[in-house]
């Protein structure tokens, strides 16, 4: 390696823009689930007051993240702050939903508390509502960070533009994928291995609707592959594992795939 290698990386350390690290954004965001959730870690409050400085002590950690991010330089920090914890009450309850969802759902679940402490379903879809409402008041970066280490976490990748109603039930969640204009809507559950994607499209439709709508009640099972910006899922449907679709279906729909699996008596000798 030569000094104009060594002089190139150290131009592009000088112009890189600064962002709080990873650890200390995520670590905000599992301190706001763990308030909310103590069965994922115990707080000692002695009385509510203790609650609420804690809620304004992590508020406050916002501002500070997002002040030391240079993509936030030109937000009202301490407003985008404000507004997020004013919809914390709204988060809270959604994400209630999403457990007497996966509880309610899964025969395997013998409590919420476990539904709380062990699901990655829920702990990806925590993430998400977090980030979700962050990118609703356009605060940059932070979003996509959080749903990324999520993603890191449990294999479970969802964007946090994606539009997610309540009662949202991710079974086991391992390769699952929500792409960014996703819409899917009440008491939706998705298998391990869904991919809600694009098609192949040009960088200049980056801001249309490229990835599906699932409407309410709809199960799909693992492996099913949903692309494509005009294609619905219509409410109550079920879309069976490893199926392809690119085309809308009609409510009340079961679609299936048809295997070509023959299985054959072995010959004793």
């Amino acid at each position: 390696m030569d000094d104009q290698f060594f002089y190139h990386i150290f131009e592009k350390h000088q112009q890189v823009d600064a962002v709080a690290s990873n650890k200390e954004i995520t670590s905000w965001a599992r301190q706001v689930i763990r308030v909310l959730f103590p069965e994922q870690q115990r707080q000692d409050f002695f009385d509510v007051r203790q609650v609420k400085d804690e809620f304004e002590r992590l508020e406050h950690e916002l501002v500070l993240i997002m002040n030391a991010t240079r993509a936030c330089k030109d937000c009202d920090n301490e407003l985008l702050a404000r507004l997020f914890f004013g919809q914390v009450p709204e988060l809270f309850r959604l994400l209630n939903t999403d457990i007497q969802a996966i509880f309610n759902g899964d025969p395997a679940a013998r409590s919420e508390f476990e539904v709380i402490r062990t699901y990655p379903g829920f702990f990806a879809i925590c993430f998400y509502r977090l980030a979700h409402c962050l990118y609703m008041h356009e605060v940059p970066l932070l979003p996509r960070i959080l749903t990324e280490w999520a993603h890191s976490k449990t294999g479970i990748d969802i964007h946090p533009a994606a539009q997610i109603d309540e009662y949202f039930y991710i079974d086991h969640g391992t390769g699952l994928v929500i792409g960014e204009s996703c819409n899917i809507g009440k008491h939706v559950k998705l298998y391990q291995g869904v991919t809600l994607g694009a098609l192949s499209v040009a960088k200049s439709m980056a801001y249309t609707k490229r990835h599906p709508t699932v409407e309410d009640n709809v199960v799909i099972y693992a492996g099913a592959t949903i692309l494509g910006g005009e294609t619905v899922i219509g409410h109550d449907s079920i879309i069976g594992g490893n199926v392809w679709l690119t085309k809308s279906v009609a409510p009340f729909s079961t679609v299936f795939h048809k295997p070509g699996i023959a299985v054959l008596n072995q010959v004793k000798v």
